[in-house]
């Protein structure tokens, strides 16, 4: 026999142990939002500020905890914001500094925290320090905030050293002057030269521009990238963008990122009252976990991105290595480990761990059960795929434009969300939308999915809901690790839960049941008829505690605001107890949550 449905929507009352508000971000959920993808509020066919901020109790009611915004400042979009131009200014494409503050104050409001993007290392050649330096030519005080260099060759032809940018080519272009100047990403992103005392003035002034306006912590782009060897010596070998969080590069995780991080920590302490404390959280691919760990010490950064749990595959083995890797790095700096599965820049997990729906449920249940903190990307609560067919025409990935970089083809985890109705664009705006949405998406849409019980937005939903109130799961920096067959994760959380995850394509047999069922990520109609699991399935039927309520700015009808009031409130399995006695059969590609 095998498993049966998930939706749980807990009675539990509220822990002694739960997190204190002041360390709220040890074990939040923060849910990433890419602005052009997740609403378009204006009718352009562009997401926007004004779409965010109407869809604000779909996040709260999801159950999130806080909201990372990609960036919105003023950019030439040559790489979709991550090229700013000015760094206290909102593009128009998305809205105005009002709208931003309008979302801050809505979020908090709805319970919610905002967490944005700032970009350090590099800026837009649009950004007026760059423009004036470009301008002044060779001498200009201006190119000493930047690496300006005079190329190698009888001329100063070639560039300064091999360094390769990650998007393909060289790292460095050379103006009309002669002068060469470095970018590791497009050649429309000049890296910061973070050894002038003018570049870290400049963003310790930015992050307290943002702290005013009332953000509760910054996601910082490239984090791991400011600082670059002294000389900036060759490397001696080329495809260095596949050696990024693998090996030792001179332009990525040098030990002088910290020195910055101290500065700026003093600067997040100076606007942390007694349950509002201001995080940031590092992009830091670095070689180990330990390597990743010097970014949280107590007087630098709060959390970083966990890239080698993300870049593990669907394998037992492997996972638990990775899982024991992290908790052992993060426990002596005292930081929790986070937890992540799909982001802007990754092929979306249901399609890169192969095994589809079920295997993409199952990887976000067991990644939410694991102690600490974890980032949701947009749509993946919905189960949506990579749309992997983009004709070239539409595409718009710096990198799919130049070779041997990334693969560039980061396009297909962007397309934007569907929210409701049959057929493209699928409630996203009145104006069609920037990347076409496959024509078979209604199935995925916040409308068709809400209410219904096997869907994997109320999976999630269900997940989070357990996650917030159970005392078995959040912050925490260990596991409990339990005899199970190959193939087969099984761990205890203190506070009595106990989570198994099958990452084979095969059913495994457990030698006793674990307790009782609380949430499953396969379906039950996944199941045959006869199965006795789906037969014996009778959860009872509560209204939903979510408000249905929406921001002002634009109302949503509330299908798509609240979980439905018919969605089951608990599961009670009633399989006799012959399957104890001869063990429970746990289905392939299945996680399953259970309480001792």
């Amino acid at each position: 026999m095998t498993t049966p449905q998930h939706n749980v929507t807990p009675d539990y009352a509220t822990p002694d142990n739960v997190t204190p508000a002041t360390d709220w971000w040890r074990d939040a959920v923060i849910y990433q939002v890419y602005p052009r993808s997740f609403a378009d509020g204006n009718g352009d066919g562009m997401g926007d500020l004004a779409g965010i901020r109407s869809r604000l109790p779909y996040l709260r009611d999801l159950g999130v905890d806080a909201v990372w915004l990609s960036p919105f400042y003023a950019s030439p979009q040559a790489d979709g914001g991550y090229d700013v131009a000015d760094y206290r200014a909102i593009d128009p494409m998305f809205g105005t500094l009002p709208d931003a503050e309008a979302i801050i104050g809505d979020a908090h409001d709805l319970g919610l925290r905002i967490i944005v993007d700032i970009v350090p290392n590099h800026c837009s050649d649009q950004h007026e320090w760059f423009r004036r330096a470009a301008a002044e030519g060779p001498g200009s005080v201006l190119r000493e905030r930047f690496h300006f260099r005079k190329g190698r060759g009888q001329n100063g032809e070639l560039p300064p050293n091999d360094w390769e940018s990650l998007f393909g080519g060289p790292a460095w272009t050379r103006l009309p002057d002669g002068e060469w100047y470095l970018h590791l990403f497009a050649p429309e992103q000049p890296d910061f030269n973070w050894e002038h005392p003018a570049v870290q003035d400049e963003f310790r002034s930015i992050l307290r521009f943002w702290l005013d306006l009332g953000v509760d912590g910054f996601r910082v782009d490239v984090a791991h990238g400011m600082v670059k060897a002294p000389g900036l010596p060759d490397i001696g070998h080329g495809e260095q963008a596949r050696l990024v969080g693998s090996q030792v590069l001179p332009f990525f995780d040098q030990d002088g990122v910290h020195a910055i991080y101290r500065t700026w920590r003093t600067v997040l302490d100076e606007y942390t009252a007694d349950t509002d404390v201001r995080i940031a959280v590092a992009e830091a691919w670095a070689p180990t976990a330990e390597r990743t760990a010097l970014y949280l010490r107590p007087d630098e950064l709060h959390q970083a991105f966990n890239f080698h749990y993300l870049n593990t595959g669907w394998d037992a083995v492997e996972l638990r290595k990775v899982i024991d890797e992290s908790l052992d790095a993060m426990r002596p700096v005292g930081a929790p480990a986070t937890w992540v599965l799909s982001n802007h820049d990754v092929v979306r997990h249901r399609t890169r761990l192969g095994g589809g729906l079920d295997r993409a449920r199952a990887a976000a249940l067991l990644m939410l059960a694991l102690p600490g903190s974890a980032y949701l990307y947009q749509g993946e609560e919905l189960g949506l795929p990579e749309v992997t067919d983009l004709p070239d025409d539409v595409r718009q990935d710096p990198s799919f434009f130049r070779a041997n970089g990334q693969d560039g083809l980061r396009d297909g985890c962007r397309v934007p969300l569907p929210w409701s109705g049959a057929e493209p664009p699928y409630g996203f705006g009145p104006g069609g939308s920037w990347l076409p949405q496959p024509a078979d998406w209604a199935p995925l849409t916040v409308e068709a999915q809400t209410g219904d019980p096997d869907s994997t937005l109320e999976l999630y939903r269900t997940a989070l809901g357990l996650r917030r109130t159970h005392p078995g799961l959040g912050a925490g920096d260990a596991v409990e690790w339990l005899d199970a067959p190959d193939g087969v994760l099984a761990f205890r959380r203190p506070g009595g839960l106990v989570c198994t995850a099958n990452t084979t394509g095969a059913p495994v047999t457990l030698p006793e049941r674990p307790g009782r069922m609380l949430v499953s990520s396969r379906p039950a109609s996944s199941l045959p008829p006869s199965s006795p699991a789906a037969s014996s399935l009778a959860p009872a039927s509560v209204p939903s505690s979510s408000s249905s309520s929406s921001s002002s700015s634009s109302p949503l009808p509330p299908s798509l605001l609240s979980p439905s009031p018919a969605a089951p409130s608990y599961l009670e399995n009633t399989e006799s107890d012959d399957s104890v006695a001869c063990g429970f059969v746990i289905a392939a590609d299945t996680t399953i949550w259970w309480e001792e």
